[in-house]
């Protein structure tokens, strides 16, 4: 479901997409990942954890576990657009795309010109929800997970270099380094799974 309503639950787990406009590959365009990793150290730098994430060519997701007393869901989500929109930008002009910047612009509605904005870089809303148990967060990791072989892009979703298959499949941190959702959960029934989610036991 499309999230439009403010989430205010903090000191827990959300799962967040958030998709380019139009779906267009601005992600790969402008290669944009270390920005978006400069925003997970940010989170990290302020109490947050990163459980799990797969960036694609023209959306992301994510799964945050965030800070009990932290700001919302939507702030942290809606801030990091603003900055990963900046980004690309700037990016698309340092690379003379002004067919993809064109669309761009014409994408903005007037109010959002009254605001000053001058593309079009996301869609409006995001999609996030909480992962209130076990089930639907290693649902959402074996979603993620499976995106790049999905789409192609690889055969075993391990293989795939902006995820973090790797780590929940081999134990071994890939790209980015992700915290196992069992040492938030601490102290809750642990599962081995069949999909390559190791068995991690919680530290008492």
């Amino acid at each position: 479901m499309t999230v439009r309503t403010l989430k205010t639950e903090t000191g827990i787990c959300y799962y967040c997409t958030f998709t380019c406009y139009k779906w267009l590959p601005l992600f790969e365009l402008t290669k944009i990942h270390d920005a978006i990793y400069r925003w997970f150290d940010y989170l990290v730098e302020n109490g947050h954890q990163i459980v799990g994430f797969v960036i694609m060519n023209n959306h992301m997701h994510c799964i945050i576990h965030i800070k009990k007393g932290g700001p919302t869901i939507n702030r942290i989500i809606g801030n990091a657009k603003r900055l990963l929109a900046y980004e690309i930008v700037e990016r698309l002009k340092n690379i003379k795309r002004e067919d993809i910047l064109q669309i761009m612009q014409e994408g903005v509605s007037d109010k959002e010109k009254l605001k000053g904005v001058k593309h079009k870089v996301f869609e409006a809303s995001f999609d996030g929800k909480e992962c209130f148990t076990y089930d639907f967060l290693i649902e959402k990791l074996r979603y993620i997970h499976n995106n790049p072989v999905k789409a192609g892009l690889v055969t075993f979703p391990e293989e795939y270099i902006h995820s973090s298959a790797k780590f929940y499949f081999t134990n071994e941190q890939g790209i980015y380094p992700v915290t196992h959702f069992i040492e938030i959960f601490d102290g809750r029934e642990v599962y081995e799974f069949s999909i390559g989610i190791k068995k991690k036991d919680s530290q008492e």
